[in-house]
Formats: C-alpha cells, sequence, structure tokens
C-alpha cells in the first residue's frame, strides 16, 4: 500500500491543485459573480427578518447578519457545499486502479489537491464577495485581536471536515453504480446542516440538537460564529476541537472504508 506523502512530495501536490483550478478563470469569475448576486439576496431577506422581530434576530444584528452572509457566501467554494464527483468518477471508471500503483495514499493525494483547490477559491471566490458585500451592506468589525487567526484555522479546518465528509460519499461508489441520488441527498442536508440557507441559531431547539449531532456545523456555522464573535476566548477554540475531531474521525473513517472498496475493486477485477 503507497505511504503518505513526504512534506515536499505534499506542497508540490497542493500547489498542483491550486494550479489546476488555477486555469478556470472565467468559471471562477462566473462563480463569484453568482456568490455575490445571491449574497444580495440573503443579505436582504435577513435584514427585513431582523427589521421585523425589532432590529435582532436569535441574537444576530444587522451588521452580524451582513458578515454572516458574506463570510458563507465566500465560503462556499472553499468547502465545497455542492456536488462533488472527482473521486466518483476515478472509482467508476476504474482509474482509481492507477491511483493505487502510485507512491502516495490516493487520500492522501486528494486532500492535497483539494486544499490547493480550495487555497485557490480563497483569492476570488472568498474575497470577491466579502469585499462587495461589505462595502454595499457594511460588516461587523471584529472587536478581538484574536478573531481573525482563529477564523484562519477554524476555515483551515473546515475545508478538511467538508473533503471528509464528500470522500465518504464518493467511496459509495465501491458499491453502487450509479451515486448521483447519494450525492444530492448530502448536498441537501449539508446546506440545511451546516448553516448556509440560515444560520443554525433561528432553528428551533430541537432541530439545532440534530445539526450539532452531525459534522456539518463544521464546516461553515462553526468558522461564522467566530467571525462574528458569537463564541470568542475558551468556547472559540473548543469549538475548533470539535472541528479537528471530526476530520479526524471522517478522514479515518474515509481511509478504512477506502480499504474495503478497494478489496472489493480487485474481487471484481479478477
Amino acid at each position: 500500500m503507497s505511504a503518505l506523502p513526504s512534506p515536499g512530495a505534499a506542497g508540490a501536490l497542493v500547489v498542483a491543485g491550486f494550479r489546476r483550478y488555477a486555469t478556470y478563470r472565467q468559471a471562477t469569475l462566473a462563480g463569484a459573480f453568482t456568490n455575490t448576486v445571491f449574497g444580495v439576496i440573503r443579505v436582504s431577506i435577513l435584514f427585513a427578518a431582523a427589521d421585523a422581530a425589532g432590529g435582532t434576530v436569535a441574537g444576530y444584528d444587522r451588521a452580524a447578519l451582513s458578515t454572516y452572509t458574506w463570510v458563507s457566501q465566500g465560503m462556499i467554494a472553499m468547502v465545497w457545499l455542492f456536488s462533488w464527483t472527482q473521486v466518483t468518477q476515478r472509482v467508476r471508471t476504474g482509474d482509481v486502479a492507477i491511483d493505487l500503483g502510485r507512491p502516495v495514499h490516493p487520500i492522501a493525494a486528494w486532500l492535497a489537491e483539494d486544499v490547493g483547490r480550495a487555497g485557490q477559491a480563497c483569492l476570488i471566490r472568498f474575497a470577491g464577495p466579502l469585499v462587495v458585500g461589505g462595502l454595499l451592506f457594511g460588516l461587523r468589525v471584529p472587536t478581538r485581536p484574536e478573531t481573525v487567526p482563529l477564523f484562519v484555522v477554524s476555515a483551515a479546518v473546515a475545508v478538511l471536515v467538508s473533503f471528509g465528509g464528500r470522500l465518504l460519499v464518493s467511496l459509495v461508489a465501491f458499491w453502487l453504480v450509479d451515486v448521483r441520488g447519494v450525492i444530492n441527498l448530502y448536498v441537501l442536508a449539508s446546506n440545511v446542516l451546516c448553516g448556509l440557507l440560515v444560520p443554525i441559531h433561528f432553528l428551533p431547539g430541537w432541530a439545532q440538537a440534530v445539526a450539532y449531532a452531525t459534522p456539518f456545523p463544521s464546516v461553515l456555522q462553526t468558522p461564522l460564529d467566530i467571525v462574528t464573535e458569537r463564541s470568542t476566548g475558551a468556547a472559540a477554540l473548543g469549538l475548533i476541537g470539535v472541528q479537528v475531531a471530526w476530520a479526524v474521525v471522517l478522514l479515518g473513517v474515509g481511509v478504512a472504508v477506502f480499504g474495503r472498496g478497494t478489496r472489493r475493486l480487485v474481487v471484481q477485477g479478477g
């Protein structure tokens, strides 16, 4: 079995992932524009809800809602909240057999490439909507010096959690011929439970309990809670610890499932 990459090899794979997605300039710009348009729609609806509630809703004022909206719009591409079929296609076409012959474990290589993809998304897909949204609607300025560094760490771990979830869903392809239904169900659940459509704090108590029993809040709601300073200090560090735990669990389970799937692949291939 192939091994984990050396630091140099991991860095090269990250750079390769960055360069691969950087070649799609028009798609990147179109995605940033789309995120900005939907951001205007979302923040307008949330502002209306806050105004109807007397200025604040679920502890969010207009500035916090604007920050929540534009940071979440920017993070959509970073944590890839939509359909992701890269690994699924490799399993379905049999290209995963080529990956198994390489000196680096396939999951490590896919993860490094995904980190590079997320880094590329930060440049335009994150920064673009955030700048436009800040100019049009204003943003809440953090009052604590540790807020931004904690948000950066939380956002980075969120990429790992997201990759772990997407990986597990993709690996179902070892057992199912067509996994599009499973992927669509995963995307729907993640969009609702990660806090993209509305903050999880908007949901009734039982629904919040359901959401926080899953890894989805660690993909988006946790970084948003930190950047809007709903969670600070030890509470923020605790949330990042939860994110790290989910990342370890999902990636560990992913490695185990991948191992079982490849054994099945060998049996099917004779």
